[in-house]
């Protein structure tokens, strides 16, 4: 086990309106705010058995007083023109706070399991890197052991190309990898119905 392991949660401020915009186009503004809402306890939940050190950065402003707080998370902001800049100041930030076993996840999944967060991290004792790759061609975690400014530079975010232009980057860069199993990211009405836990209940 590394001694500086560390869990970073991107997460959207719940706000009525801006999370899960896509899903709410067919389900209204409430009911994907409810559901963002169920993925932000599940994510939670999942997250806190681990032994690690934990970190959520928010998108838009901390809040006071939440659950992640409670829980022990170190709470920052999200700082950066895109999700690739934003998530590569997290990981430089961590890295230089001397962490050398970071896995940086979102918010969208419902499958995603304690487990599966333990076996990435029992990657990156002998990986330079982790990527658990989403049903719609991006990625629900990616994990380092090392830093690699290229992995968050010219990619296509929200696209379904993300996943494969990181790995390409990986291969270009002599970086070793593993893939986790492949799970499904909860964007739109097809995909929470399809997901194994539609509504957010078991």
């Amino acid at each position: 086990m590394h001694a500086k392991e560390l869990l970073i949660v991107f997460a959207k401020n719940p706000v009525k309106g801006r999370v899960k915009t896509r899903l709410a186009n067919t389900v209204g503004d409430d009911k994907a705010l409810t559901i963002y809402a169920e993925l932000l306890k599940h994510t939670h939940d999942v997250s806190i058995p681990l032994d690690c050190e934990k970190v959520i950065y928010y998108s838009d402003f901390i809040p006071a007083d939440d659950n992640w707080k409670h829980s022990g998370f170190v709470q920052k902001l999200q700082l950066g023109s895109d999700l690739g800049q934003r998530m590569l100041n997290a990981f430089n930030e961590s890295f230089q706070l001397g962490f050398n076993a970071i896995c940086i996840i979102g918010t969208d999944c419902f499958d995603l399991s304690t487990n599966i967060l333990n076996e990435a991290f029992n990657v990156l004792n002998t990986w330079d890197a982790v990527i658990g790759p989403a049903e719609d061609g991006g990625y629900y975690l990616l994990g380092l052991s090392k830093p690699c400014d290229d992995l968050f530079k010219n990619k296509s975010w929200s696209t379904e190309k993300v996943f494969q232009e990181t790995i390409e980057t990986m291969n270009d860069k002599n970086i070793s990898f593993l893939l986790l199993p492949q799970l499904r990211d909860i964007d739109t009405e097809a995909d929470l119905k399809a997901s194994s836990r539609g509504t957010g209940q078991p």
